[in-house]
C-alpha cells in the first residue's frame, strides 16, 4: 500500500499536565491520527500488509464489514479508491433514511454498501455465510471487521519500533482503545505491554480474541484490559465524556472523538488520579485516529 500524503514516523507528543506531575508519571501521545488524512491511525497500520497482499495477488475487489460509523469502512473505501480497487461494505443494520457522514463518504469513494440485519451481521465470521458472500459478490478478497487479521500485526509493530526510536527506550506500557483487539494484539506481538480500554459494553471477550491473534508467539508483552470506560456501549457517550474531549483539546491541542480515543484518554486520566500507575512510569497512549467520526456540535 503506497498512498500519497502519508506521514511516517508520526510525531510523539508529551502531555504536560499538573495531574501527571503530581502522579510522577510521563504520558506521550503517538500521533497516528496524523499518518494520513483519510486512511487514519491504526487503520493505516492494520491495512498496510493486507492491501499489499491484495496487490501482490493481482486482485481488484475487496469486501469488508462495519457499522454506520465505522472507521474501518471509511479507511478501506479511501484506500480502495486511491489504489483503483472495487470495494464492498457489508453494513450492520437496516439502511437509515439519512446515512451517516461516514457512509456518505464511503459512497463518494465508490464503495458499494450492502445493508444486512443485525442478526445476519452476527454471522460475519461464519464460513457458510462467507462462502455465500463470495458467491454473491464474485469472489472478492475479504477483510474481517476492523481489519483485524494476522496481517495487521506487523504494521502495528512498526509503530512500536517508531516509538522506541523516538523515546530512546521502550515505554512501560502502551494505552490503546480496543474495538476488535487488532491494535492491542500487534503491540503485544512486539513484546511491549498493553493497557487496552474496551470501547464497547461486554468487552471482556476481547481478552480471548487478542489471545487468539497472538497465540504461538513466545515473546509477547502482558495485557491488561479495562472494561469500565465504554460509556454505555459502542458509539455511545454522555455529556461528561464530551466535556472531557473539549477540555483535552484546550489543554493539549489534540482533538479526540467520542467513539474510541475520547474513552481511552478519559479512562487513562481517571486511572492516573486513582493512583493506578506506579511513580516513574512512562506511558505511550496511541491516538488511533478516527476523527471522521467526531460528533459535530
Amino acid at each position: 500500500m503506497d498512498l500519497s500524503g502519508h506521514l511516517l514516523p508520526t510525531p510523539l507528543q508529551e502531555l504536560l499536565d499538573d495531574r501527571l506531575v503530581k502522579a510522577g508519571i510521563q504520558v506521550f501521545v503517538k500521533r497516528d491520527d496524523l499518518v494520513h488524512p483519510e486512511v487514519s491511525g491504526n487503520k493505516w497500520r492494520k491495512l498496510k500488509y493486507v492491501l499489499r497482499e491484495v496487490e501482490e495477488r493481482g486482485l481488484s475487489k475487496v469486501l469488508t464489514f462495519g457499522g454506520a460509523y465505522s472507521n474501518h469502512l471509511y479507511a478501506v473505501a479511501a484506500a480502495g479508491s486511491a489504489m483503483g480497487l472495487e470495494t464492498i461494505g457489508i453494513v450492520r443494520g437496516e439502511q437509515p433514511v439519512e446515512e451517516s457522514a461516514t457512509l456518505q463518504f464511503c459512497r463518494h469513494k465508490g464503495m458499494q454498501l450492502d445493508f444486512v440485519s443485525r442478526e445476519q451481521y452476527k454471522q460475519r465470521q461464519a464460513p457458510d455465510y462467507l462462502v455465500s458472500l463470495s458467491e454473491e459478490f464474485d469472489n472478492p478478497y475479504m477483510i474481517p471487521e476492523g481489519g483485524t487479521t494476522a496481517l495487521a500485526l506487523p504494521g502495528v509493530r512498526e509503530m512500536v519500533a517508531e516509538v522506541a526510536a523516538q523515546l530512546g527506550k521502550s515505554p512501560d506500557c502502551f494505552c490503546v482503545a480496543a474495538g476488535t483487539g487488532g491494535t492491542a494484539a500487534g503491540i503485544l506481538s512486539s513484546g511491549a505491554n498493553v493497557l487496552a480500554f474496551a470501547v464497547l459494553k461486554g468487552g471482556r471477550f476481547l481478552r480471548d480474541d487478542i489471545a487468539a491473534l497472538t497465540s504461538g508467539l513466545s515473546n509477547k508483552g502482558s495485557l491488561k484490559l479495562q472494561t469500565d470506560y465504554h460509556f454505555g456501549g459502542y458509539a455511545k457517550w454522555n455529556a461528561e465524556l464530551l466535556t472531557f474531549i473539549d477540555d483535552f483539546k484546550i489543554r493539549f491541542g489534540i482533538q479526540l472523538e467520542q467513539v474510541y480515543t475520547g474513552k481511552m484518554f478519559f479512562g487513562l486520566f481517571d486511572l492516573v488520579q486513582k493512583g493506578y500507575f506506579p511513580r516513574g512510569s512512562v506511558i505511550v497512549a496511541v491516538h488511533t485516529g478516527g476523527l471522521q467520526g467526531l460528533l459535530r456540535r
